[in-house]
């Protein structure tokens, strides 16, 4: 398969944007509490003014993704993600870091996010084979979690060393050579039915009506939505102030992301090789396990142990990014699959930005530690009703996959 141009290619972009994306959950972070009279609720604003355009143009990015070339809709997601950091690493580092604008930098992002994440989704299946679908969607984790690991290492050390601005300046640089990297990609145009040539609110409703057709999809996504909310507010806010207040600082929170990283690399070979029957069902049960760095979070365990806990969190997170996108890719009809990913994306990340908005004054309401348990356990039961789905018990993987 890598010796495919068109596939290697691809690959070679996604790792080089991770690579850039991994610098930026320190930088930020720890940019934003460094700046003077920042606390948890600054950076949850900041985070928060990523995350809402990122939900509210997922729709859109989903249309713009089946309707024109995915190579050329990533290439315009990279560009604009890459103006946004090099907008936010220039104000940090010359200081001039007004909240509001600051918001708005991060704003592009999101909407940037929401450009990718759809074509992402929808173009894998356009340049390989069915039969070689989980294979090219292993070695995507594999080449990404490679570069998180990478970037979370170096971007502890060039927040520390030279200052978070320019950490972010690195990330600037990334995307814009991803962007470069994929205007290569020559992709021969995908035939469009003559639903291409409807309006808008017609391919949502098309896209919706794939959506909900399957009861797998929306019950895991509504899972997601929680399990993301309850997430988003302890790897965005309390994450880092626990690491900024008890375990070091960005060093360490970095190690605990890298810890994280490494662990979905290793899932990635556990992922090459698993072929369950029953792969929703999977999905569902390894959500639970990753709860645990927050509960040692909570419970105020060594740095090793988080690390460890992060670690196995990656584990299960890679497996189940791997079976997750090879079972849409499966199941959903190559010309829907962006505008069904962007639901997917919609309605796991709807909920995300109130994990962050709520996340500070929740620290500050009832202390750090039990935010970080409760979300926890927000985790472990929103895992567990999914369970409860006859879909995600149900679903069975076609019999290519599980007869070899």
């Amino acid at each position: 398969m890598l010796k495919d141009r068109r596939f290697t290619l691809l690959l070679a972009t996604r790792t080089i944007s991770m690579l850039g994306s991994s610098f930026a959950p320190v930088a930020l972070a720890f940019s934003v509490l460094a700046l003077p009279g920042s606390n948890a609720t600054t950076l949850s604003l900041v985070l928060t003014a990523e995350a809402l355009p990122m939900v509210v143009f997922m729709l859109v990015g989903g249309v713009i993704a089946d309707r024109f070339p995915r190579h050329r809709v990533i290439m315009i997601g990279e560009t604009v993600n890459a103006m946004a950091f090099f907008g936010l690493s220039v104000m940090i580092i010359s200081g001039w870091t007004p909240l509001p604008v600051l918001m708005g930098a991060a704003a592009l992002s999101g909407v940037a996010i929401a450009i990718l994440f759809p074509a992402l989704a929808g173009i894998v299946p356009e340049l390989v084979p069915a039969d070689r679908l989980q294979t090219a969607n292993a070695l995507i984790g594999l080449g990404t979690n490679s570069a998180r690991v990478a970037g979370l290492v170096l971007s502890g050390g060039t927040v520390v060393l030279i200052g978070g601005g320019w950490a972010l300046a690195v990330s600037g640089a990334m995307f814009a050579g991803a962007a470069l990297m994929v205007s290569a990609l020559r992709l021969t145009p995908a035939e469009r039915s003559a639903e291409a040539r409807y309006s808008v609110l017609a391919d949502l409703r098309a896209g919706w009506r794939e959506f909900i057709s399957r009861q797998w999809l929306w019950v895991v996504v509504a899972q997601f939505s929680v399990l993301i909310m309850a997430m988003q507010a302890a790897h965005g806010v309390l994450g880092p102030l626990m690491a900024k207040e008890h375990l070091g600082g960005a060093p360490a929170w970095s190690a605990i992301l890298a810890g994280e990283a490494v662990g979905m690399i290793c899932g990635v070979f556990i992922a090459l090789r698993l072929q369950p029957k029953r792969p929703i069902l999977v999905i569902a049960i390894l959500s639970v396990p990753t709860a645990l760095p927050y509960v040692l979070l909570g419970s105020g365990a060594p740095l090793w142990a988080i690390i460890v806990g992060a670690a196995l969190m990656g584990v299960c997170f890679d497996v189940i990014g791997v079976l997750w996108n090879t079972t849409m890719q499966r199941e959903v009809p190559t010309e829907s699959l962006s505008r069904v990913s962007s639901y997917d994306a919609l309605g796991s990340l709807m909920f995300g930005p109130i994990g962050l908005l709520i996340a500070g004054p929740l620290s500050i309401l009832i202390g750090l530690k039990p935010a970080i348990l409760a979300c926890a356990a927000v985790v472990v039961l929103s895992s567990l009703a999914a369970l409860l789905s006859p879909g995600v018990r149900g679903l069975r993987a076609p019999a290519p996959a599980a007869a070899t």
